[in-house]
């Protein structure tokens, strides 16, 4: 008989029998061996702006080359990726990209960065440190958009390959977690945590579902934890919602509320949040803590304004922390595969 083997990821630490997937349902053991079904094979490949992953201080109006697979670690109710995240590899359509392929498919489309994105790069964690590395050869940057949800060994592995995150802390309470995204809190922090020790530029995003996250508790919450344990210059998106997947009895994010999150984190000390998913929005933009300039303008995905000289308000000198080595994005998104 072949041997049980626990799968140590993620914190679920599936055990596995022989040809037993993971709750993930893409890495499965064969024959006492733990396998990936999605190696090389991702299901979505766009060309996309920085600004809609979202990274709001990490190469702005650059374009970014994103991968996907099926798969995901956790399973939120309100997915909006669901038909990949939610979905065995068999049953999406995929294409063969292995690493090489994909940093020359990068280059090729004059991108500057690779996200692993759309599901959850930890669960096509191989393919993701592979490309990773051999982007880094070729001059590309690397940016995680996850959920974090990971253990610390992986997690600083694939740190050592990439150079930014976006995290989607879902929210301040592991009853949230366990109740509407089937995972626990504390590996969560923990991941924000070592991705800031490790030199990653990093930014949270915490999509607001009305009724279940968003009450002014949850809000200052999620705000304080931070404020302490990750500082004030961390950029922090408060999303809009949008009805979808098991929670299409909601409705959207009100307008007020996000404005009011964000109102309630300049107030707490944040001094970059930002309101996400509504265009237009004033919390769209970048301005500067010191002076108060407009600094980044922004509608969507983009850039309307640009006023950082050398990383530094062009008014007042004050610092911007981030990456601001500004590109050429010329504002649409295309699919390549």
């Amino acid at each position: 008989m072949s041997a049980i083997i626990e799968c140590t990821l993620c914190p679920t630490r599936c055990v596995l029998e022989n040809y037993q997937r993971g709750d993930c349902r893409v890495r499965i053991n064969v024959e006492g061996r733990l396998k990936t079904l999605v190696y090389g094979k991702p299901c979505t490949v766009h060309v996309d702006p920085m600004e809609k992953k979202p990274l709001f201080h990490f190469l702005p109006d650059t374009s970014i080359y994103s991968v996907a697979t099926a798969g995901c670690n956790l399973h939120c109710k309100y997915c909006q990726n669901w038909g990949i995240s939610q979905t065995p590899p068999e049953k999406t359509r995929n294409v063969d990209l292995d690493p090489g392929q994909t940093v020359a498919g990068a280059l090729a489309a004059g991108c500057k960065s690779i996200a692993y994105t759309y599901s959850e790069p930890i669960v096509f964690f191989e393919y993701t440190v592979d490309t990773c590395r051999l982007a880094r050869k070729e001059g590309l940057r690397n940016v995680l958009v996850t959920a974090g949800y990971v253990e610390e060994k992986p997690l600083r592995e694939l740190c050592e390959a990439a150079d930014a995150a976006n995290v989607d802390f879902k929210a301040i309470t592991d009853d949230f977690y366990r109740e509407v995204c089937g995972g626990r809190i504390k590996p969560v922090q923990r991941a924000l945590t070592i991705m800031q020790e490790m030199g990653l530029w990093l930014e949270v995003t915490n999509l607001l579902v009305p009724t279940l996250n968003d009450s002014p508790e949850m809000v200052e919450g999620l705000i304080r934890w931070v404020l302490d344990n990750l500082g004030p210059d961390v950029p922090l998106h408060f999303s809009r919602f949008t009805p979808t997947y098991q929670l299409e009895n909601l409705p959207p994010t009100s307008v007020e509320t996000l404005t009011k999150a964000r109102e309630t984190a300049l107030e707490a000390g944040v001094r970059f949040p930002y309101v996400g998913n509504v265009p237009g929005h004033e919390g769209n933009n970048t301005y500067c803590p010191g002076c108060g300039r407009l600094l980044v303008g922004r509608f969507g995905f983009l850039i309307t304004d640009y006023d950082i000289v050398d990383g530094k308000c062009a008014g007042c000198g004050e610092p911007i922390p981030g990456v601001w080595e500004r590109g050429d994005w010329d504002g649409s998104i295309r699919i390549v595969m």
